[in-house]
């Protein structure tokens, strides 16, 4: 079986990625946030290490393609906590650049500090998502994930040694992290710590996340049920809050990008006027080179 597959297999009409590899070291994801997309198809577990991953992703590098950069993870968190012991995602970057591919990094952790060394050889670019700066609404609902103020500060120290850096503020959900002032302190905070892209993108419902976030913040399960189902539309597969609604919540993100004269995009959002997409790539990959 492969490990080592281009990223969208489906298509869809709303990503706007580059072409590219993406690439999982782990099954599951330890970090459990609730709104988390993918635990409808890969279901919630704990990070595990695919098995004879090395070894699948030495024959695959075989046949490919070295102008496509390598994603390192697009639906399970490359550096989960079991990674500070087993350290795969570590000997799987060094593996990818000593084979001449470029890599995109993206995770939720501070972990990958550690592997700086690795990725000062050349051809990485790091994406970190932070949703909110409060630690306590984090808690909630990224519970397993390091507290915001500790991704900061791996942001400052990546740029401090030369390794470009974007943001995600994915997703930003209706009632919770929503508040135009404090997305604006967000986009400031990452900017000032070193943050060179912004990525930003709405809550897409699927109904096992939208079940976790309605026990977790009964007050506004109700209303999220009426935007999303209701007013909201359904598209590829998620339910998305209607198009105005959405445009109001990123409005805030782009904005500010644009004031700090940092590149920015939206994500399958459909928005791809200047004023929501100013960047070569949504993903960030346009740092590689």
């Amino acid at each position: 079986m492969r490990v080592l597959r281009i990223f969208d297999p489906w298509k869809s009409p709303l990503c706007t990625c580059p072409p590219k590899y993406s690439l999982h070291p782990y099954t599951g994801c330890s970090h459990f946030c609730l709104y988390c997309y993918a635990s409808s198809y890969i279901g919630r577990k704990l990070s595990k290490p695919k098995d004879d991953f090395i070894k699948k992703l030495e024959k695959d590098l075989k046949l490919a393609d070295k102008r496509l950069p390598i994603v390192l993870s697009t639906s399970s968190d490359p550096y989960p906590p079991i990674e500070n012991s087993l350290k795969l995602t570590r000997e799987t970057v060094k593996m990818l650049l000593k084979g001449g591919f470029k890599v995109l990094i993206v995770s939720k952790s501070d972990l990958m500090i550690r592997d700086i060394d690795v990725f000062k050889l050349g051809g990485v670019t790091v994406s970190i998502t932070i949703t909110t700066l409060d630690p306590r609404l984090a808690k909630l609902i990224e519970p397993n994930a390091p507290e915001p103020g500790r991704r900061i500060e791996a942001i400052r120290e990546l740029s401090k040694h030369g390794i470009p850096v974007s943001i995600r503020i994915d997703p930003v959900i209706y009632g919770l992290n929503d508040d135009p002032s404090a997305l604006k302190e967000l986009v400031n905070a990452v900017v000032d710590a070193g943050a060179l892209h912004i990525v930003a993108s709405t809550y897409k419902v699927k109904p096992d996340n939208l079940a976790r976030m309605s026990v977790s913040f009964p007050d506004l399960a109700s209303k999220w049920r009426k935007l999303y189902f209701k007013e909201g539309e359904k598209m590829y597969g998620y339910r998305y809050l209607k198009k105005i609604l959405r445009i109001r919540l990123l409005t805030p993100i782009v904005e500010e990008a644009s004031r700090l004269g940092v590149t920015y995009a939206t994500c399958r959002e459909g928005l791809l006027t200047k004023k929501f997409f100013s960047s070569p790539s949504c993903d960030g990959s346009h740092l590689l080179y």
